[in-house]
């Protein structure tokens, strides 16, 4: 393993300064506004709060002790190349090892690190570069962040992601044989069997999927969506506001046939409803639900093509067509 300082950004470089500036005993009103002035920037003010993350954290993870000899080791080469310890050389032996400090509890911090959720659960996550991924029903994805990439590898579900901009740390979600590259970006990756669904809201990303014979790669614009299916990909222009209407709670269905509607319903519910009413399933249906709520899709479904709700002996509802008189 190299020296983690050198795995940091000139940001990361920076807001290590700051952090020990400001924590000195006194620092004077210049000082204070030239901060005001730096963090106003989107990317400084994100490293500082990395930093402060990190060192907030100190109390679980000083012990460590790869941590303790990377502050050891920037604190003694500021020694032995300062001829007296004056003020400045002490601040900056101190953001030298709070830099070092901050290369190796991000990595600690993130790295490995999964998060998932259950059947009918959704759970927002803050990274530590401020990314926030928010997960979707029955999702999980592993976090491995190292000093020059930011990585999270969708093992299966939905995530919605918007990216914190780092021009140094590419940052790329896996799913399957597919690969997204982001920069300052919002987007949706959903990944069900072998397929995968890109769709982006705003900024660009660049997508990349395995193939037999030769990678494929796509650019894509905000207000489309990437299919990547094993014998067919393809890029649509989509309503972004349906399609990632499940970030708030909802379901949204636009002309969308009934067995598909009644699928992505069923993903958020332990005990599903099933469709025993022939060739219904293809009739196409609008609507917008609220994700988990069984009884109002149930309700809406027999009232509009004249169903009877079933209860099963395992607690799941069959639909099916209601007897003539």
């Amino acid at each position: 393993m190299g020296d983690p300082a050198d795995r940091i950004t000139t940001a990361d470089r920076e807001a290590a300064d700051w952090f020990a500036r400001l924590g000195s005993r006194s620092i004077s009103g210049e000082a204070l506004a030239s901060f005001e002035a730096w963090r106003r920037n989107a990317d400084n003010l994100a490293a500082y709060n990395r930093i402060e993350r990190v060192w907030q954290a100190g109390g679980r993870i000083s012990g460590d002790p790869e941590m303790q000899k990377a502050a050891q080791d920037a604190l003694a080469r500021t020694a032995r190349s300062s001829t007296n310890w004056n003020p400045a050389a002490i601040v900056g032996g101190l953001a030298l090892a709070c830099a070092a400090i901050v290369a190796v509890g991000l990595s600690q911090m993130s790295s490995r690190t999964t998060y998932s959720t259950a059947i009918g659960e959704q759970r927002p996550v803050t990274l530590a570069d401020g990314t926030t991924v928010r997960l979707d029903t029955n999702s999980a994805i592993q976090v491995r962040y190292s000093g020059d990439q930011r990585i999270v590898v969708l093992e299966n579900g939905q995530a919605f992601f918007d990216v914190t901009p780092d021009a140094d740390r590419p940052f790329i979600v896996e799913a399957g044989g597919t690969s997204v590259t982001a920069l300052g970006t919002t987007f949706d990756v959903r990944r069900y069997g072998t397929s995968v669904e890109v769709t982006l809201v705003s900024g660009s990303v660049e997508v990349e999927a395995e193939d037999p014979v030769q990678a494929k790669r796509w650019r894509l614009e905000p207000g489309s969506q990437l299919r990547v299916a094993a014998k067919h990909s393809q890029v649509l222009a989509v309503d972004t506001a349906a399609e990632t209407s499940w970030t708030q709670g909802e379901l949204i269905f636009r002309d969308q046939p009934l067995g598909e509607a009644l699928a992505e319903v069923n993903r958020y519910l332990v005990r599903p409803v099933r469709l025993d009413a022939g060739r219904l399933g293809d009739v196409r249906v609008s609507g917008v639900f609220k994700t988990g709520d069984r009884d109002a899709f149930v309700s809406a479904a027999t009232d509009l093509f004249e169903l009877q709700a079933v209860p099963e002996a395992d607690g799941s509802i069959r639909l099916v067509r209601t007897p003539t008189k």
